[in-house]
């Protein structure tokens, strides 16, 4: 861990610039997913990357270059690139950064169980192949997959104020999906699909559940192919922490990046409905809605204590009682709209620049089990897991599927519905909230795959959430 540290350290002093600052972040990574599928192990998959970004800020311009060579002249030419790129972007800048905060501080983030070892590769694929080997002989049973994905990150970002900050982390994303067909309709049932990673060591593939889950995946997929479509209509709707994620990251997370809703995303990821004006002001959700930025959740996947430009890291809410109170907004966009954000500059990788992104975004716990969340309900659908999704260029209308439906009639749970599908308005949607659950129904998610700017960067987000019951929701069926 932080091998490379010290000379970095080295190389970085030895730097020569004429900007009034200069920074370098070096990151390290490497990826193993190892899959067995029908009970035959897939040939694994391994990479490794590495590089430094080197920022300048010259008379208040600031500028970047990235470069692979990590040498000392390699990391002098990549300086010098950027000092040249700020000169000539000199004049024509829109932004004047000398007054912008500089950090100066040293810090170590080290993921839960860094140190820990972990089963060799061996052993990891005979725990996937004895799961696979546990789903039932039954020729309805067309496909199943187990899989085990694990990343290693380390980054080291020095200034020339003195910064040092340092964060080991390592993912762990397991998997599980089965796939019944009876010759007319195919339904899958999965593990969370690939929205169970966290930060940590072995203990993560524990704490999914993995082990063990297969049988119940697979019957859970035949009961799919037996059960009848969703009904159509107006009715009370139970999301599970599994899709309640995806609800959290398409229409609270991306609406709220400061840098969208400045229109910066606009020719790719889209705007915002929220407008900056509404900051302080727009009531979200209904009093029962609390929403987090919170990187202090140690196995969650977007848990730090610096950003990548540098900035502090701590809890934030973003939504109170319902009400909007910040945006994501990072240091540039803080500084840009003059508005209160968060510690969200984030980069994927050594070659792209940090911008505006979700990390953390949670709902904090209210104060029901999943007991009193259906005995609450008199007409309404339990659903989980996401299976699909679409949502406009503003994240505002949207429409999500679902791998999982469950009826609810007069406060009890009935028969399973397949092809769960709802829709709704953002703007509207969380003023519905009705009830939420309590830390018992709460569980810490996230998606390795989201994917923002040009050059387009794929991230790690973290979401944690309760069980949550919405009024009166626009639900519908595979026929509909």
């Amino acid at each position: 861990m932080f091998d490379s540290s010290a000379l970095l350290r080295q190389r970085f002093a030895a730097l020569r610039s004429k900007a009034e600052l200069f920074s370098l972040r070096h990151v390290k990574q490497s990826h193993q997913s190892l899959s067995v599928r029908r009970n035959v192990a897939e040939p694994p998959f391994f990479s490794q990357d590495e590089g430094a970004m080197l920022t300048v800020r010259l008379n208040g311009v600031e500028a970047y270059a990235a470069t692979a060579d990590l040498s000392q002249s390699g990391l002098q030419r990549a300086l010098e690139h950027a000092e040249a790129l700020a000169r000539q972007i000199t004049g024509h800048h829109l932004l004047d950064l000398r007054d912008q905060p500089v950090p100066s501080t040293r810090h170590d983030h080290i993921s839960p169980n860094f140190d820990q070892s972990l089963p060799n590769l061996a052993d990891c694929l005979e725990l996937l192949a004895t799961e696979s080997a546990s789903v039932p002989k039954d020729e309805r049973l067309v496909d199943w997959q187990a899989s085990l994905g694990m990343t290693l990150v380390e980054q080291t970002y020095l200034n020339s104020a003195g910064a040092e900050l340092r964060n080991a982390q390592r993912f762990i994303f397991p998997g599980l999906g089965v796939t019944a067909s009876d010759g007319r309709d195919s339904q899958s049932r999965s593990l969370g699909r690939e929205n169970f990673g966290q930060q940590g060591g072995f203990e993560v593939v524990q704490r999914c559940g993995l082990v063990g889950a297969a049988r119940r995946i697979a019957d859970e997929a035949l009961q799919l192919l037996l059960a009848p479509n969703t009904p159509s209509g107006a009715r009370d709707l139970l999301l599970m922490p599994d899709q309640m994620m995806l609800q959290i990251h398409e229409s609270i997370g991306h609406p709220l990046e400061m840098d969208r809703i400045l229109g910066d995303e606009r020719n790719y990821a889209g705007t915002s409905f929220v407008k900056p004006s509404d900051f302080g002001q727009l009531q979200y959700g209904s009093p029962l809605l609390n929403v987090t930025f919170d990187p202090t959740i140690d196995e969650e996947l977007a848990s730090y204590s610096f950003d990548d430009d540098g900035t502090a890291a701590s809890k934030q809410f973003l939504i109170r009682e319902g009400k909007l109170l910040r945006p994501l907004g990072g240091a540039l966009s803080q500084f840009r709209s003059g508005l209160d954000g968060v510690a969200n500059s984030r980069a994927c990788g050594w070659n792209r620049a940090p911008i505006d992104r979700m990390a953390n975004l949670n709902i904090e716990p209210g104060d029901q089990s999943l007991e009193q969340l259906i005995k609450g309900i008199e007409h309404g659908i339990l659903m989980r897991t996401n299976r699909s999704w679409s949502i406009d260029d503003a994240r505002n209308k949207f429409q999500f599927g679902c791998e999982w439906g469950q009826l609810i009639e007069h406060g009890e749970l009935k028969g399973v519905v397949k092809n769960p599908n709802y829709r709704g308005i953002s703007a509207q949607f969380w003023r519905n909230l009705s009830a939420v659950g309590d830390s018992s129904t709460f569980q810490v998610l996230g998606t390795p795959n989201c994917g923002k700017g040009e050059p387009n960067q794929v991230i790690r987000v973290g979401h944690a959430s309760p069980a949550c019951v919405f009024r009166q929701i626009d639900v519908f069926g595979g026929d509909a």
